[in-house]
């Protein structure tokens, strides 16, 4: 297999996964093969990486100023959601609304699709954001570990476009990356999003923050957060299966919420001290 076989779809993959998970102007998109599609969910955490690098900037400036931070927190927020168009966060309230009208998967996939955000999905949002800007609040003094959860977060994209899950609907954006990766390229992804997060916890101590002082906990707190990360994953794409009759774009948004949140949460715990 030529060089030229390879990198063309890696490329594009590249070019697709960043302009469909950030605001970077890419280009015209060019028709998507599933090839390409396998490569935009497989390097979904490298097209992260300027969101991170610009998350971890806020962070370290509302540090730099003596912010209050909770209000640094939410200001990470804030920057995050304005990199992606809150296009993950729209997918959390429209999951949460479909979950909340289940009645069939009929119903719950028009109230999907609708787009206004009902209560259910408000509260959803409203409380992932909290508790992101409170966990952010706490990593002030390591904005670059705060970075790194934003990259692993998208290794969600990689594990609910294993072939394992089907999509929901034959149409959008979703049907077309769904099933696309495979096993192999699912463990890579998982032991480098682990490095990742591994060397977020590095840069953390090295910072002053004592969290992960020990070699231990240094690389135990990134396992707990990636394996927490996946059991919520897990949760999240059979009861979508179960509602809706797969998965669909909307639940990959809301799989990057929850990946980072539950990351985060893990992150900050006061044990790892």
């Amino acid at each position: 297999m030529s060089d030229a076989v390879v990198t063309r779809p890696a490329r594009e993959g590249l070019r697709l996964a960043t302009g469909t998970l950030s605001v970077i102007p890419v280009g015209a998109i060019p028709p998507i093969t599933t090839p390409v599609a396998r490569w935009a969910m497989t390097l979904a955490p490298l097209a992260a990486v300027p969101l991170a690098v610009v998350t971890s900037l806020v962070l370290f400036v509302g540090h730099w100023v003596d912010a209050p931070p909770l209000v640094a927190g939410f200001c990470g927020v804030a920057a995050l959601a304005a990199g992606t168009r809150a296009m993950h966060v729209d997918g959390l309230a429209d999951t949460v609304d479909g979950f909340g009208a289940g009645w069939n998967r009929e119903r719950a996939l028009e109230v999907m699709k609708r787009g206004d955000v009902g209560p259910m999905g408000v509260i959803a949002v409203v409380v992932t954001a909290g508790v992101q800007a409170a966990c952010f609040a706490a990593l002030l003094d390591a904005p670059w570990l705060a970075g790194a959860a934003v990259i692993v977060s998208r290794v969600a994209c990689t594990t609910l476009a294993h072939r394992r899950w089907n999509a929901a609907r034959p149409d959008g954006m979703g049907a077309v990356v769904l099933s696309a990766v495979r096993t192999p390229e699912l463990a890579a992804v998982s032991v480098v999003g682990w490095l990742v997060l591994v060397g977020g916890s590095a840069l953390a101590d090295g910072s002053g923050d004592d969290r992960f002082s020990t070699g231990a906990t240094l690389l135990a707190a990134p396992l707990v957060a990636s394996a927490a990360a996946g059991i919520a994953l897990e949760w999240l794409a059979r009861r979508a299966t179960r509602t809706f009759g797969g998965l669909t774009g909307d639940v990959m948004g809301a799989g990057i919420e929850v990946a980072l949140t539950v990351m985060l949460i893990v992150l900050t715990l006061g044990v790892w001290r």
